[in-house]
């Protein structure tokens, strides 16, 4: 069966994505041959199109780390034709040919059947940014409750932050927003946020080891001097998810936060959740956590625009999320 897709070769060093009509006998083995009705464009997305060898090893390679379609074929007890899946995480779009494709075939523990009041479309509008921002809250809700004081979000304009923003105000929790794109604060507000920070500003170097309390809790999504600085300020037995390292990967710091207040640093990866706690996670996201603005944080582009949204994200030009019409919804 023929089908498009965006593929990456390499020349020279040099990384080039391009359309390309290729044969699902060319997929890789796995029980579920799935029809993508969408995708969604991640950071990680971006890295694979431009021969980030941490992410792909060997091209020509198909991105994609995210898909929602229909199941075309399954030799797995647990799927039929027919059902709508969501596949996220794994080794999808990594090294295998993934949702920037018109189809993929993975294994069955890879997907999870969309759950009743979700949409294909709204579960990439979600796609692996918000999943990775509802573990997050997941986590955090386990130790501060929003009686405890203001949260705060870095990255908030960013595919993980804007979820975790409209998420955190739909539990009730005060959220302050750090971002680099001030030119975003009404976009932020208008997803609850009751104040927004420069990231400029909030990553202003200070030495001491320790700040004046200030909040109860973070999602932070950047690492770096930002994470120092929200851990500074974390009030006693305050927590901070974290899951991205764009601003840093080293924390330059004394453990004095740590001991002295008893905070809680907490580590997020959505790509190897396990897979029997995926379902519920995405259970609540289709009904009591399901995002109110879930419909303003997205843009849509088709197959062939995703080169250009590519340099997008990596130059930090995109907000909330970019999703990615393969088929269409059903």
């Amino acid at each position: 069966m023929k089908y498009d897709a965006i593929v990456v070769e390499e020349s020279d060093g040099n990384y080039f994505p391009h359309i390309k009509t290729l044969d699902t006998n060319s997929l890789p083995a796995g029980e579920l041959l799935v029809k993508v009705h969408y995708s969604s464009l991640n950071y990680k997305d971006a890295l694979s199109v431009t021969g980030n060898k941490g992410v792909t090893k060997q091209y020509p390679h198909t991105p994609g780390i995210d898909a929602a379609g229909v199941v075309e074929t399954s030799t797995s007890s647990d799927f039929s034709a027919g059902d709508k899946v969501i596949v996220t995480g794994y080794d999808l779009g990594m090294n295998t040919a993934g949702g920037f494709g018109q189809y993929i075939r993975v294994p069955a523990e890879w997907a999870v059947h969309l759950p009743e009041n979700l949409s294909l479309k709204e579960a990439m509008i979600i796609g692996t940014a918000g999943f990775t921002a509802a573990i997050s809250l997941s986590r955090l809700t386990e130790l501060v409750k929003p009686q405890d004081g203001k949260i705060v979000v870095s990255g908030a304009s960013g595919g993980v932050g804007s979820v975790a923003l409209s998420l955190l105000t739909k539990l009730g929790y005060e959220v302050t927003a750090v971002s680099g794109k001030t030119a975003e604060s009404e976009f932020l507000q208008t997803l609850g946020a009751k104040e927004v920070i420069a990231r400029s500003e909030f990553e202003q170097d200070d030495k001491r080891p320790i700040l004046s309390a200030q909040y109860a809790g973070a999602i932070d999504t950047v690492g770096g001097r930002i994470l120092e600085r929200i851990l500074k300020t974390l009030k006693p037995l305050g927590a901070v998810t974290t899951c991205g390292s764009v601003s840093g990967t080293s924390l330059n710091m004394s453990v004095f936060p740590f001991i002295l207040r008893g905070i809680t640093l907490i580590g997020i990866s959505a790509q190897n959740y396990p897979s029997e706690l995926r379902l519920p996670l995405w259970t609540k996201l289709a009904n009591e956590w399901k995002p109110q603005h879930l419909l303003n944080i997205y843009n849509e582009i088709t197959l062939a625009e995703i080169p250009a949204a590519v340099n997008k994200i990596l130059n930090g030009q995109l907000k909330g999320r970019t999703i990615v019409r393969m088929s269409g919804e059903v």
